[in-house]
This record gives C-alpha cells, sequence and structure tokens, in this order.
C-alpha cells in the first residue's frame, strides 16, 4: 500500500476561504479593535481585563453609537455565565462600569434581561449551574453600579433574586448573603423601612437559624438602628435583645456552623465579629465571652472552634477597653492558645501563632493609646508555661510600641527578673506535663526559666532598629545586663540603680550563662547600632555613616567600660563573680589609660588607626570579666603594638627585620580573637580589619594567607595542634589511599582525611579504624584475661585429669575481683579513646570555622583594595586552597568553606572592578607566575580546578598588559593600535606559553583544559588569537579526537566572527585564513560517518564553521574557492542519509542551500520493509484457527504482492474488539524471537486442523456468551 501526500502550507493558506459573515441588521459590522475588548474582559490575566474594560468605555464614549452600545449590553449579559471564573468576574465589572457611565440604560430592563438570558427552570443541571452563576453576577453588576439605591423597586428584585439563589448554595455558597448585606450598606431608612423590611421578613425571623441570616439581621442593626429598635426585636425574635441567655444556645450552634463552614480559608467569619460589637453595644460582652466562647465554642476538641476563639480574641484588641483586655487576655482562651503554640510545634500541626501576631501588630500599629499597648503586651508576656512564656524573646510586634508604653513595660521585665510574681501570670501545663508527676516543676525553676527568657527578650529590644527607644532606655537595658552577667550586690546603694532591686531568688549558674551570651548579642548590637534620635547633631552623624557611638560621638562600649570601673571601685556595694587579681586590675587601669590617650589623638586627627586600637582596647577589656588571663595576655600585646605605632619614623631596615611591624602585631591579634566563637568578636575583628586595610604589608597579608595554606601542617600556619600519634595515623592513611587509587587507576576521586569529611565515609573509616584498634586491643586484654585465669588456677590444662574440681569460695571471690578490674579497666581505656576522637573532631571544625572567618578578611580586603600589589601575592594561595577543596572530604562545612573560596577567588579577584596596575620591577615575577599558572593547569585531571588555574593565568596576564584606554571598558570601541598594545608583556614568551596550553589540549586525549578557556582568552586578548589561530585551524583535522576536532572548529568560528581580530588582519591575512579554512573543512568532511554522538556534535560545530565561513565569502565576495567544499558536501548525502529531522541534519541543509541546493520534499510513501512487518504483525495477531487469506478458496490463485512472502491482510472481524487488540499487543515483545517459525508453521498447518480448531472456539465462544447473558439477567 503506497499514500503519498503533498503539503504545500503556503497554497493551503493562499486557497483556504473564510465563510462569509451574514448581519442583516448591520449589528455585528465593527471594527476588530471593538470586538478584541470581550475577548480581552474574559482572559484571566486580571491586568489586561480592567485595561480592556477601561478602553471599552473610552470607545463606547467617543463613538456615541447606539448599535455598538446595545450590542456591549447583550455581549457583556451574555458573558455572565461564562465557565470561567475570571471571565463571570471580568464581564460583571464591566457591566457594573457600563451601567455606572451611560445612565440611560435602565437599571429594570437589564435586570429583566438578566433573567430572561439566564433562566433558572431549565433542566440541566449544568445549565442550572450557568445560570445560577449568571444571575448572581447580574445582580452584582447592578449592586455595584451605584445606581441602585435610586431605584428601589428594582432593588427590592434583586434582593428577592439573591433569596432565591440562596438555595443553590452548592455553587454559590454564601456569596447572595453577602451581596445582600452590601446592598443593604448603601440603602437609606427609607429604602429599607418601606421596601425591603417586607421582603427580608422571612430571613430576619430566622435569623438565630444560619451564620447568613444572623449576620445580615446584625448588619441591619448596625446601619439601620432606628427602624431595627428593641420593640421591632421583640417582634422578629422574640427578645428585645440579641445577647442574651435564652438566644445563647442558638448562638452557639450558629458560631459552630460559622466557624466549620471556614476550615478551609482559614478566616474569621463576619458574624462572629458582628456578634462581638453588639455584645459591646448591649453592654453583655462579658456574658457573651463567657458563655459563647469560653463554654460554647472552647467546650469542643481542639479544631475550627478553638480557631475562631482565637481569631476572635485577636481581631477584638481594638474593640475593648483596658480593664475588657485584661480580662479576655487573663482567660481560658489565653490558656488554650498556650496548649496550642506548645503542641503546634510539630512539624507537621497548623500553627495559629504568625496569624495571632499579625493580629497583635495591626493592633499595636492602629492603637494610640499606651496603655492599651501595655496591656496587651502585658496579657501575652505573662502567658507561661512551667514559667516560660510562649511568645518568642525576639517578639517582632514591639516594632510598633509607644516610646512611654516600652519605657513601662521595660520597667516591669527588670522587676519581674529581679522579683518575679509567678502567682498573677497565666502559667499552665500540657497533658502530658500534667500525666507525668515526676515533671513537677520548682517554684525556683520556673524563676530561672522566666529569667532566660527576660535577658534574650531585652537584649532583642536593643539590637532591633525599628523599635523606637532613646539613649537614656539603651543604657539602662546595657547597665541591668552586665551588672548582672558579672556582678553580685552586697549592699544597695542609690549611686547604683541595678542594687536597689534585691533578687528574691539567688541567679543560678545557668541563668549566669545565659546573661553572659546575651551580653555578647549586646555589645554586637550596640557596636552596630546608628545613632538613635532626630536632632540635627544625630543626624549629621548618621550621614557619615558612624555606627556605634552616641550622638557626642562616644562609643557604646566605651561607657559600658566605663560603668565597669565604677563598679570595680565600689567593692563595698558590689563584688565581682569573676575576681581580678592585683595584675589583672592593673592591666584595666592600664588599658583604660590607653584608651583615654587614644580619644584625645582622634580628636586631633582622625586616624583609623587610633579608632582600630580604640575598638581593639574596649573589646578585649570587655572580655577581662569572662576570660581574665587570655585578655591580660592580649592587652599586653595590644599595648605594645600601639607603642610602636606611636613612633613617626620607620626605623632602620636592620632592625625592622627584627621587630614585626605594628599593623602585623594587630593582624596577629584578629587572628587569635578570631579563633573564638563569639559573633560580636568575629564582626569587631572585620570592623577594625577594615580601618587597617590600607596599612597592610606583606608579612601581615602572608600571615593570613598561612591560616589557609593546606600545604603547610596546622603548627606552622598557627591554628590548632594535635597529637603526633594521631598525625602518624593520617599519614599513613593517607598513603594507604594513595597506593589504593594508584592500584586503581582512578584519579582524582580520592578523599582527603586532613578535614572533616561526609558522615558516611566519616563512618566507614571510624569503624575501620576502630577495628584495627579493637584486634591489638583484643590481643593485649586477652593476655591479660589469661594471666589473670592462670594466676587464679581457673583455667583447665592437660595435666588435670578430672573436670569435676571446684574452686572454693574464696579464689572464686578473688577471681571476681580481678576480672571486674580488668573490664572496668579495658571499659575505661574504650572510653578514653572514644573521647579523643570526639575531640579531635570537634578541633576539626573549629579550625574549618576559624578558616571561613579568615575568608571573610580576605574578601575584606579584595573588596577595599583590589588595586593593592599586595594582591596579586594571594592568587596561588587561594588555588591551592580550592585545589585541595575539590579533592577533600564533603561535609557541609567544607563545601561552604570551598564555595566561599571558590566564590572570592571568581567574582572578588579574577573579575573585580578594580586590579592592580602598579607592577614596576615585577614583570619577570609575574611572567613566571603566569607560566607557573598554566603549567599546572595542564596537569591536574579535574577539568573545574583547571579552569580556576587558567583563569588566574588570564587575570595575571591583564595585570601585565595594564590599561588599553582611558575608558578602560569592554564596551569601547577599540582601535586596531589599542588592540596591539600589550603593556609589559613579553608577547612572544606568553605566545609560547598558551600555544604549549592549546598544543597539549588538542593532543592529548584527556586533557583537563576545555575549549571554552581558550575563546574567553581569545575574547580578551585578540593579539594572542591572532598568533594562535594557525594551531586551532591545523587542529581542525589534526584533533586527537572528535571533540578536540570540534572544539577547534568553535575556537575558529568564534575567532572569525570577532571584530577585533578582523582589524588586527590585513585583507591578504584575511583571504589567506579563510582559504585554509576551507580546505580544512573540505578535508574532515570527507569520508565522514556519522557513527557515533561525538562524530555527529563534530560534524555540527563543522557546519556551523561552514556556514558562517560561506556567509563571509559570500558577502565580502572574497576570492576563495569554494567549489571542493561544495562538492565534498554534496557526497556527504550522496545515498540520502542527512533527511531526517535533526540538528545535524537541518544545520546541513541550511549550509547547502548557501550553495543554492534546497532540501528535497519528502513525500510520505510505505515501504516494503514496512508492508513487511505489517503482514508478520497481523499474522501474529490473528486468531488461532482461522485460515489465513491466501488459503481461503476465494483468494488461493491470487499472486503475492512479495516474494516469498504472503499478501497481508487485516484480520479484524466483528467479534473481535480493541481490548483483544490491545492484549496481543502486549505479547508482541514475547513473541519476537519465535516470529518466523511461527509464520511457517501457520502456513504447513493443515486446513482440517485449523478448522477444527476454529469450531472448537466458537462453540467456548459460545458458552461464554450464554453464561453472561444468564448473569446478566
Amino acid at each position: 500500500m503506497v499514500a503519498v501526500m503533498q503539503t504545500n502550507m503556503g497554497e493551503i493558506e493562499d486557497t483556504t476561504v473564510r465563510p462569509k459573515v451574514t448581519d442583516a441588521k448591520g449589528i455585528l459590522k465593527q471594527n476588530r479593535q471593538f470586538l478584541d475588548y470581550f475577548w480581552d474582559i474574559a482572559k484571566p490575566q486580571r491586568e489586561i481585563r480592567l485595561k480592556a474594560i477601561e478602553d471599552l468605555i473610552e470607545h463606547l464614549k467617543k463613538s456615541e453609537k447606539p448599535d455598538e452600545l446595545k450590542y456591549s449590553l447583550k455581549r457583556l449579559v451574555d458573558g455572565l455565565s461564562h465557565t470561567r471564573e475570571d471571565a463571570r468576574s471580568g464581564y460583571s465589572v464591566a457591566l457594573a462600569q457600563l451601567l455606572s457611565v451611560f445612565e440611560e440604560i435602565s437599571l429594570k430592563s437589564t435586570l429583566d434581561t438578566v433573567k430572561e438570558k439566564h433562566k433558572l427552570q431549565t433542566g440541566q443541571k449544568k445549565l442550572i449551574r450557568n445560570a445560577a452563576f449568571g444571575n448572581f453576577f447580574g445582580v452584582l453588576a447592578l449592586s455595584q453600579s451605584t445606581r441602585l439605591h435610586k431605584e428601589p423597586q428594582v432593588m427590592l428584585e434583586c434582593v428577592q433574586l439573591l433569596q432565591s439563589l440562596s438555595k443553590y448554595g452548592e455553587h454559590l455558597k454564601d456569596l447572595p448573603r453577602k451581596t445582600m448585606v452590601d446592598i443593604l450598606s448603601e440603602t437609606s431608612n427609607e429604602v429599607f423601612k418601606e421596601v425591603l423590611l417586607s421582603a427580608l421578613q422571612p430571613d430576619l425571623t430566622s435569623a438565630l437559624n444560619t451564620p447568613e441570616q444572623l449576620e445580615l439581621l446584625l448588619v441591619a442593626m448596625q446601619k439601620f438602628p432606628s427602624v431595627l429598635k428593641p420593640k421591632k426585636l421583640q417582634k422578629l425574635l422574640g427578645t428585645k435583645a440579641v445577647i442574651n441567655e435564652e438566644n445563647m444556645p442558638k448562638l452557639v450552634e450558629v458560631l459552630k456552623t460559622a466557624a466549620r463552614s471556614v476550615k478551609k480559608e482559614n478566616i474569621l467569619p463576619p458574624v462572629a465579629l458582628d456578634l462581638l460589637q453588639v455584645s459591646l453595644q448591649e453592654d453583655n460582652f462579658e456574658m457573651f465571652w463567657n458563655e459563647a466562647i469560653i463554654k460554647g465554642m472552647l467546650s469542643e476538641f481542639p479544631g475550627p472552634t478553638h480557631y475562631l476563639s482565637f481569631r476572635l480574641l485577636g481581631a477584638s484588641l481594638p474593640l475593648l477597653s483596658v480593664s475588657q483586655l485584661e480580662f479576655v487576655l487573663s482567660g481560658d482562651v489565653m490558656i488554650h492558645y498556650g496548649q496550642h503554640m506548645l503542641s503546634a510545634q510539630l512539624v507537621e500541626r497548623y500553627k495559629f501563632a504568625p496569624e495571632m501576631e499579625k493580629y497583635v501588630s495591626e493592633f499595636m500599629e492602629g492603637c494610640a493609646d499606651a496603655d492599651k499597648q501595655l496591656a496587651v503586651i502585658l496579657g501575652f508576656t505573662q502567658l507561661t508555661n512551667k514559667g516560660y512564656p510562649v511568645v518568642p524573646s525576639s517578639w517582632k510586634v514591639l516594632e510598633h510600641m509607644n516610646l512611654s508604653a516600652l519605657q513601662q513595660y521595660v520597667e516591669w521585665l527588670m522587676e519581674a527578673f529581679c522579683k518575679p510574681q509567678l502567682d498573677k501570670f497565666l502559667d499552665f501545663s500540657t497533658r502530658r506535663q500534667k500525666g507525668n508527676q515526676e515533671s513537677e516543676v520548682e517554684s525556683d525553676s520556673c524563676v530561672s526559666r522566666f529569667r532566660k527568657w527576660i535577658i534574650p527578650h531585652l537584649t532583642f529590644i536593643v539590637e532591633n532598629f525599628q523599635i523606637k527607644k532613646q539613649e537614656d532606655l539603651v543604657m539602662k537595658i546595657a547597665r541591668f545586663i552586665f551588672f548582672h552577667a558579672f556582678f553580685d550586690v552586697k549592699k544597695p546603694t542609690p549611686e547604683i540603680p541595678e542594687t536597689v532591686q534585691a533578687l528574691s531568688v539567688p541567679i543560678d549558674q545557668q541563668t549566669r550563662a545565659t546573661f553572659s551570651a546575651s551580653f555578647n548579642s549586646l555589645l554586637q548590637g550596640l557596636n552596630s547600632m546608628a545613632v538613635l534620635g532626630d536632632s540635627p547633631e544625630e543626624e549629621k552623624v548618621n550621614s557619615r555613616r558612624i555606627l556605634g557611638v552616641k550622638a557626642d560621638g562616644s562609643m557604646w562600649m566605651y561607657c559600658l567600660v566605663q560603668y565597669a570601673t565604677m563598679l570595680l571601685d565600689q567593692r563595698k556595694y558590689v563584688q565581682s563573680i569573676q575576681t581580678l587579681s592585683p595584675e589583672q586590675r592593673q592591666g584595666w587601669d592600664s588599658m583604660l589609660e590607653s584608651v583615654e590617650a587614644l580619644r584625645k589623638k582622634a580628636k586631633k586627627s582622625n586616624s583609623p588607626k587610633h579608632t582600630a586600637f580604640q575598638h581593639l582596647f574596649l573589646l578585649i577589656g570587655i572580655q577581662m570579666f569572662k576570660v581574665p588571663d587570655e585578655s591580660l595576655e592580649l592587652l599586653n600585646d595590644l599595648r605594645t603594638c600601639m607603642e610602636k605605632a606611636k613612633s613617626k619614623k620607620k626605623k632602620a631596615q636592620g632592625s625592622s627585620a627584627e621587630e614585626p611591624h605594628w599593623v602585623e602585631v594587630v593582624v596577629e591579634i584578629l587572628l587569635s580573637l578570631l579563633s573564638q566563637p563569639s559573633r560580636l568578636i568575629r564582626n569587631v575583628c572585620k570592623a577594625v580589619f577594615s580601618r587597617i586595610c590600607p596599612h597592610l604589608t606583606q608579612e601581615a597579608l602572608s600571615s593570613i594567607l598561612n591560616v589557609l595554606d593546606p600545604n603547610k601542617d596546622e603548627e606552622e600556619s598557627g591554628v590548632m595542634v594535635t597529637d603526633e600519634k594521631e598525625k602518624e595515623k593520617k599519614k599513613k592513611h593517607k598513603e594507604k589511599e594513595e597506593q589504593e587509587d594508584e592500584e586503581d587507576g582512578e584519579e582524582g576521586e580520592e578523599d582527603s582525611d586532613s578535614s572533616s569529611g561526609d558522615d558516611d565515609d566519616d563512618d566507614e573509616e571510624e569503624e575501620d579504624e576502630a577495628t584495627e584498634e579493637k584486634e591489638e586491643v583484643d590481643q593485649n586484654f586477652r593476655l591479660d584475661l589469661m594471666k589473670v585465669l592462670q594466676g587464679q588456677n581457673a583455667l583447665a590444662t592437660e595435666e588435670d585429669g578430672s573436670d569435676e574440681e571446684e574452686m572454693d569460695d574464696a579464689a572464686m571471690m578473688k577471681l571476681d575481683g580481678s576480672l571486674a578490674a580488668l573490664f572496668l579497666e579495658q571499659k575505661n581505656r574504650i572510653q578514653a579513646k572514644k573521647n579523643e576522637k570526639d575531640r579531635l573532631r570537634k578541633e576539626k571544625v573549629l579550625v574549618r570555622d576559624f578558616k571561613i572567618k579568615v575568608l571573610d578578611m580576605v574578601e575584606m580586603f579584595l573588596s577595599k583594595h583590589g588595586s593593592s600589589a599586595l594582591v596579586l601575592g594571594m592568587v596561588e594561595p587561594l588555588l591551592s586552597v580550592i585545589e585541595s577543596g575539590m579533592s577533600s572530604e564533603t561535609s557541609q562545612q567544607e563545601q561552604d568553606f570551598l564555595r566561599k573560596a571558590a566564590d572570592i577567588f571568581k567574582n572578588r579577584l579574577c573579575r573585580g572592578k578594580y586590579y592592580c596596575r602598579e607592577i614596576d620591577g615585577r614583570e619577570a615575577e609575574l611572567h613566571e607566575m603566569l607560566e607557573r599558572l598554566i603549567g599546572r593547569a595542564k596537569k591536574l585531571t579535574d577539568s573545574s580546578v583547571s579552569l580556576y588555574y587558567f583563569s588566574a593565568a588570564v587575570y595575571v596576564l591583564k595585570v601585565l598588559r595594564g590599561v588599553v584606554s582611558e575608558q578602560d571598558s569592554e564596551n569601547a570601541p577599540s582601535t586596531p593600535s589599542e588592540l596591539r598594545i600589550m603593556g609589559k608583556v613579553d608577547v612572544e614568551r606568553v605566545t609560547t606559553c598558551f600555544r604549549d596550553a592549546l598544543k597539549s589540549f588538542m593532543t592529548k586525549r584527556k586533557s583537563p583544559l576545555t575549549g571554552v578557556m581558550f575563546i574567553e582568552l581569545f575574547s580578551r586578548f585578540p593579539v594572542l588569537c591572532v598568533d594562535l589561530l594557525d594551531m586551532a585551524v591545523e587542529n581542525i583535522t589534526d584533533g586527537v579526537r572528535e571533540h578536540q576536532q570540534g572544539q577547534a572548529c568553535l575556537i575558529v568560528l568564534r575567532a572569525l566572527q570577532s571584530k577585533d581580530v578582523k582589524n588586527l588582519m590585513s585583507e591578504a591575512q584575511r583571504t589567506e585564513l579563510h582559504q585554509k579554512v576551507v580546505d580544512q573543512l573540505a578535508k574532515s568532511f570527507e569520508d565522514v560517518q556519522c557513527k557515533n554522538k561525538m562524530v555527529r556534535e563534530k560534524i555540527v560545530r563543522a557546519l556551523e564553521l561552514c556556514q558562517h565561513l560561506v556567509r563571509t565569502v559570500q558577502n565580502q565576495k572574497l576570492q576563495i574557492n569554494l567549489e571542493l567544499l561544495q562538492k565534498v558536501l554534496k557526497s556527504m548525502n550522496a545515498e540520502g542519509s542527512l533527511q531526517r529531522p535533526g540538528q545535524l541534519e537541518d544545520m546541513y541543509w541550511s549550509v547547502m542551500k548557501l550553495f543554492g541546493v534546497l532540501k528535497p520534499k519528502m513525500e510520505k510513501v510505505k515501504k516494503v520493509v514496512e508492508a513487511e512487518q505489517t503482514e508478520e504483525t497481523t499474522r501474529k495477531n490473528k486468531k488461532k484457527g482461522f485460515l489465513p487469506e491466501s488459503k481461503k478458496r476465494k483468494n488461493r490463485q491470487k499472486p503475492n504482492v512479495l516474494e516469498g512472502k504472503e499478501t497481508p491482510a487485516s484480520t479484524e472481524t466483528p467479534g473481535v474488539s480493541g481490548g483483544d487488540e490491545k492484549k496481543k499487543k502486549k505479547k508482541k515483545n514475547k513473541k519476537r524471537k519465535h516470529q518466523d517459525g511461527e509464520g511457517d508453521e501457520t502456513q504447513n498447518q493443515p486446513t482440517t486442523k485449523k478448522a477444527k480448531t476454529q469450531q472448537q472456539q466458537e462453540k467456548k465462544k459460545k458458552k461464554k456468551k450464554g453464561q453472561q447473558v444468564a448473569d446478566g439477567e
């Protein structure tokens, strides 16, 4: 069977005739733009819908055509019942705007049109749904037209229509009731009393039945209080008030129904808030809260009713007075909320805390009464679980607190810290805590838990810059935390306000530790705090972006140091927890003298050196209350450093070699401080380092880079020291891994054991080491055990003849003691080794964290002083860090360290905006560095690491070239003279270096270099591209593999596309280059076979280059012979192998099109092979027992179409269903192996046997059909 299809899309489009649109009345003869408005109104995008509505109204205003207005009205009414929600809302809004603008359109006629178009009496369920939506959105459009209140009768019909739509709740839900409420809100008293009251009488009478009806009544009461007076309510409800004991059970049921109806939406039903407002108006709020909420809603299990109570609590805050707020915030609703807060800590539990925080935040932001704000904050603060408040210590609602309320709140917190009155708190316990009798917390423990919350809370108030506060309040909090963290009261004195409040319960050690940690966080907040206040002086200081100072210019840390000095002098009244020795106190006094001297110098000359030393003195001095010995040693070093920095004249070179520069000493001090795990110290060190960066020396920078150098021992880098045994074990383990890697031949996949690795790898290594040690220990332990047993004659020997001899009791007791001592010693030995391993692991983590902090210093130096000559000394150390990180372990901390180092090297160094431009006298050093980098890049095994080395070489080359033009911009146009300028680059030497690299890439099978590296090099330095382009052209055919050949094509293509390369070459050079590329391409296309993916990719790259080349030759009319290339390209498709769709084929025919050869049109012909496959599939799918078509009497003499094969025929019969065919297709793969054999057997099978088989199958079918009929009956 042959099927021929001729397709010509252009002819089809030309010959297609669109049907005529008959428009007898002429209404639809509109322009295309007018009709497109209605299409845009139905689109899902809200912005498009609103724009279309606006344009439609403007068009109708300008046109003033009644036909267009009538058509628009009809089109919008028809669209109200659209199947999509966005389209319905769009048509409704458009209809409302149309009715609002064109008042000549009658609302009565529009409503009649809506009712007639969307009839609710239709029989189909789907049409009923659409009709219901059409009626609803029609009424909604009328209500939004702002004209409905002018026509009371139309309003009455709308209300009646909405009442009839309420029975379609499964589709419309509560939308009709909400629309009725909106209509009531725009109705006057007269219209409501005369027109709507009678229509709404049934709904108002049954208001206590459903939430919608109750909400309608409540809205009417709020809107029309003069109409719905108590006498009228008496007629409607039987009671003069809504909130009373008689109606309370019905109200509770209504609230429960409303809570369940918004279970998925997670919102507060409007009826609940309306009920609360009515209870406030009727002065029955407490009864409503106790009966309806506490006894009614909270009596249910935790769920929607509880969440409604919580939402009502949050929404009621702006409506209540101070006394009512205290009543609500001290009741059972708060207790249930606290229990929910604790139970919601599980992952899969619903968390209401963010919603409550939003309610409180909105209340605080909109409330100007300080008493109400304080009452709400105290109510949530006093909600505690065993003394610990449920709200977080970093509660962001304080950002909207008034200054006066904040001051009262801080006073309350300090007083509660000293004398907590837990009996006044709203403390609760969970069900698990109540069931567990052992978890009863003593009063002192509750006080401790409360204090541990207060200190971080006070710290948060200081740290959060969005909380409005004054300097006096901040200093008061800082003094309070510092005093209770490091001092105790001996005797109260008014000179120290912190001693006036006596502690009802002493502070325990754990609370002291919390104080110490919070104090460091407090110092961090003070050190990064902007100047508080709005005075001109404070704005002037803020304009200079000075942080950590007060309005008068003094540092916060300096004020705390002065306060600490005053406390140290008042030994009669206070006592320091960490007693300072005379030497330490002398160090403290000398630190104060140094700071005062620095302050005087800073006033005369604002040098960053003075500020840096002042920061360090204050920071280290404060730390003396925690670690006095280390702080004293650092202070002595810092003082010596400052004395050296005083000298204005530089010392001689001989003496300077003996004594380090002051910057080097400061850097060493910063490194020693960074080893401490403190966020404050880390940030202060960064601030100090940023001030001393301009004064940094090569030795100071080397001390920083030595920490990061992975090739140096831990002792040389100054990071941390481990045991010698551990080092030997690591070296042995590393040598063992290297031997195994050499045997397996897998390079670059080893995991270094010098840093923390993945959890699984660590476990395996620890298990291996543990088994080795266990074997050694087992031998020694076995010998010791044998000695003990032999010493007590507890081992049976060959000389012992009888097994019945037993030891006496005394010997047994002695043996038991010896064995117990031996096993205890063995247990202690194993535990000691485990502790040692754990210690080493923790040290490893600390070392890596310390190196990450040091990387911050490197990043800061590159960001601020990227043009410094010292940057050149950071290239190779950073590369060694990246290389060692790539081949080391894969723990998360190691990955973070490697990612940070790579980001600094790539973005801060290589791609930095500023780079070193002063290299006088260092040209030879930089050329040697470039050669080292390229040599290392060629020897690596990982391409990702090689890329960093190659990028570093390009960076060094950029430094050597220097500034090319004044603009120095990549986008600036470059002239040939500027392109040839290479600055201080030895072009011949550099070209030789990169030529060797390109040769290595093209000739080595597993080269770490990539084509992208050379493409970037050539784009940045076109001069080198011109010199190396010949080698790339040669490797189009000489590349060691197809991959290298394809990359060579890509490199040459990018070079030919570069305008800079074109400007650097003469006309003759370009012609010669193009001819050489043509010859190479023709050679590469000879006898090519697309046998694998690599070859196809290579051919695609070559065809891309060929396409660009042919276009260039034809456009510029170059004297280049393309006949050979055209001939070779034609021979590639001699057998028609390039006529299938794909990237290779498309690129091939795009090239041939340039030569005038078009891709032939394909005629879809069903080939003979497909006919054979169809025949075999048909034969295989035939039912057993059926004669083939050629064996039947009527077709027996017909010749076969295919030689040696039978005519394929369809085996479909009326009894065969599609399901049977699918089942047979599933067996296709299983029978494929025996396909030919089965065909022969089918042909040679006797006809009589097939006839018998056919009869048996027909009998079986008849039996099955009979059974099916019987089952159906």
